[in-house]
């Protein structure tokens, strides 16, 4: 299959504490790949070093067969990004924001389309402060297909969503996974992680401590389900016994 996303050695850190430490990530084209980790484990230094809007200090990134620091205006056409902590325009109506990320773009898709899929066309013409937590959400995943991306970057995407959105949008997404598009996201949520995706990398202060498919961190955990195995990778459980 073929590779979209290669990560080989990468390392950064900030006066001298380690972020991250030897990464090392190889995703094929239409995989939905899954990075976690608690609060601080360094995903998201790691996501910023592959999109090339941090430097590493060692270590090399393809997206593509692109370096994304050298070749970013041409991956900026091939790569749609979303972020937990966008941040937009308030007073700019839904459409208008549409309209002009869509024409940064040379083949932009149909924002039109794309509101109607995520139940938000009746938001046209509403100002994006009028939106609830969860529509604004919905938008910022909109927003980062209108390029009609073959890899996207998703930051938390449900967060905020009530259980019926969220399942809305994982619909959405393993449709575009059976487009061929290449999905990097991150989530806290793990039944998200089951729903969504093919391979997982789980960060403990800044290294790598599982790489591979749910159910190889299932089987290589003393545990039966994935939200316990994470939580004993994590360490997260030692804290919820302590509570």
């Amino acid at each position: 299959m073929e590779t979209t996303i290669e990560v080989k050695g990468l390392c950064k850190s900030y006066a001298h504490v380690k972020a991250i430490e030897n990464i090392n990530i190889s995703i094929c084209r239409g995989e939905v790949f899954g990075l976690l980790g608690a609060n601080g484990a360094g995903k998201s230094t790691a996501i910023e070093c592959i999109l090339g809007t941090k430097k590493p200090d060692t270590g090399t990134v393809s997206i593509l067969e692109m370096n994304p620091q050298k070749d970013r205006k041409k991956l900026f056409e091939r790569v749609g990004v979303q972020f937990q902590e966008a941040n937009y325009q308030d007073k700019i109506k839904v459409a208008e924001l549409c309209e002009a990320t869509a024409s940064l773009y040379k083949a932009a898709l149909d924002y039109r389309v794309l509101l109607k899929q995520f139940g938000l066309f009746d938001k046209l013409q509403s100002m994006v402060s009028e939106l609830s937590g969860g529509q604004k959400q919905r938008l910022f995943i909109v927003l980062a297909l209108i390029p009609n991306p073959e890899v996207i970057f998703l930051d938390e995407l449900t967060t905020g969503l009530d259980a019926r959105a969220r399942r809305e949008v994982w619909k959405s997404l393993s449709q575009l996974k059976e487009k061929g598009i290449t999905i990097l996201l991150t989530s806290h949520f793990m039944d998200e992680v089951e729903a969504l995706c093919d391979k997982i990398m789980i960060l403990k202060n800044g290294e790598a401590i599982f790489y591979g498919t749910i159910q190889e961190a299932v089987e290589a955990s003393p545990y039966e389900t994935f939200e316990d195995a994470y939580l004993w990778y994590t360490g997260e459980e030692e804290e919820y016994e302590n509570i």
